[in-house]
């Protein structure tokens, strides 16, 4: 996933503060036009699919928090993510952490892995009848050092891995146990079942 939210060059027209951020020649999202990811913007919407990179999520941050700056109504994120990285779902938890507006976050496929914090992270979780969340252990990233530097970092994503069950904890009431097994298993839900476990609010579309 690619949103880019960078001013137009010399050529093109200023932007202004509370207009929606000008958008490239090239899709931000793939297989999507401007003209329709601009629409989106404008009905405070934010796309995020494929795997949660750090540029991904950089992106999508950078649009939350522009529409959070322009208001305080609601945003809607829909996210068809099935897994990422944890560094990058944290710096986009902290994001939805610090906005005025409430984020409802909208799983609208598959979901699963790092994006699962995002989700937890919502002040409402919907998705639609035939999405699934699967809730697995993120992949840890390729580490290459010296013997302490591997250390360390195995060491951030234990931590980061521990607060992701703690989210997920948080937003379904579930034993951190049980959470804890479920991830190292990999489990996958149906919506309707994702909706039993606490994962869901809400399914839409029914």
């Amino acid at each position: 996933m690619r949103l880019r939210l960078d001013p137009p060059g010399p050529a093109g027209p200023p932007w202004r503060p509370g207009a929606p951020p000008p958008m490239p020649d090239e899709p931000a999202v793939e297989g999507m036009p401007p003209w329709l990811q601009e629409r989106m913007f404008e009905q405070r919407m934010v796309i995020v699919t494929g795997p949660l990179t750090g540029p991904a999520a950089t992106q999508a941050a950078a649009a939350l928090l522009t529409l959070d700056a322009l208001g305080t109504e609601p945003v809607r994120l829909h996210l068809a993510t099935p897994d990422g990285d944890l560094a990058a779902a944290f710096g986009l938890i902290d994001v939805l952490d610090s906005m005025r507006a409430p984020v409802h976050a909208l799983v609208t496929s598959l979901t699963g892995g790092a994006a699962i914090g995002v989700l937890a992270a919502a002040k409402r979780r919907l998705a639609y009848s035939h999405a699934q969340i699967r809730l697995t252990e993120p992949r840890a990233g390729a580490v290459s050092g010296t013997a302490d530097e591997v250390a360390a970092a195995a060491g951030q994503y234990l931590r980061e891995l521990e607060e992701l069950a703690l989210r997920v904890v948080d937003a379904t009431g579930q034993p951190r146990s049980r959470i804890e097994d479920d991830m190292a298993a990999g489990r996958t839900f149906t919506a309707e079942e994702a909706r039993e476990y606490g994962l869901l609010d809400e399914i839409v579309g029914r």
